[in-house]
């Protein structure tokens, strides 16, 4: 990812916020096969600290452990926050290009592969997270049928801790543009043409302020 420092996102804390937001993950192997890339979701480790860093855990399913030869080497895992096309339209009569906003961060890390019972408990946070949201959440181990059907597949899949050794991220949302060009901008996002997108538009108030 190219290096600019007016879109430079280095503040870990900005980074689990982005992991929170954005939990579908692409992860991609150099291999002795060459590269491998799967789409898992991730979640912070809960049992981290500050002091840690950046640190996920995850799982796949087999065999993409075998093809990923996870734990063998580093992983890269990328998190994409929101994005979207700015028409040069947006801008103002001065010659533009278009361009395109996004918020993304490339994860570096080896991970270290989880036991059974830990993979277990990963999983069971995971729909827990994702279940909370429901009318009527369906949680693993909510009933005995759950649970029993939970202990039996958790053999299909390995779990995974990955503390970040390293990280690229970028928050390329308008910075280097004048305050009414960002105006212009992030009405249309919010508007109802065919490039609105509120979330980017969520994400630009974030780094430009609340007011606009």
């Amino acid at each position: 990812m190219r290096h600019n420092r007016t879109f430079a996102l280095d503040d870990p804390a900005e980074i689990r916020r982005l992991i929170r937001d954005n939990p579908w993950a692409t992860m991609i192997s150099h291999t002795e096969s060459g590269l491998v890339a799967s789409h898992y979701p991730v979640l912070l480790d809960d049992e981290a600290d500050e002091a840690d860093g950046v640190v996920l855990v995850s799982h796949v399913g087999r065999p993409d452990e075998v093809l990923h030869e996870l734990g063998r080497h580093e992983l890269m895992v990328i998190i994409q926050g929101p994005h979207g096309y700015i028409s040069p339209g947006w801008y103002d009569a001065a010659p533009a290009v278009p361009t395109w906003n996004f918020v993304t961060a490339h994860l570096h890390g080896t991970p270290k592969l989880l036991s059974d019972e830990e993979n277990l408990r990963v999983l069971d946070r995971l729909v827990d997270h994702f279940e909370e949201r429901m009318p009527e959440p369906r949680r693993l181990f909510g009933t005995e049928a759950n649970a029993a059907y939970a202990s039996r597949i958790v053999a299909g899949t390995v779990g995974f801790r990955l503390t970040v050794s390293r990280f690229t991220a970028k928050s390329k949302l308008s910075q280097n543009k004048p305050a009414e060009t960002v105006a212009r901008i992030l009405g249309e996002l919010d508007g109802d043409g065919p490039y609105a997108s509120p979330g980017l538009a969520a994400e630009m108030r974030r780094v430009h302020g609340a007011d606009r």
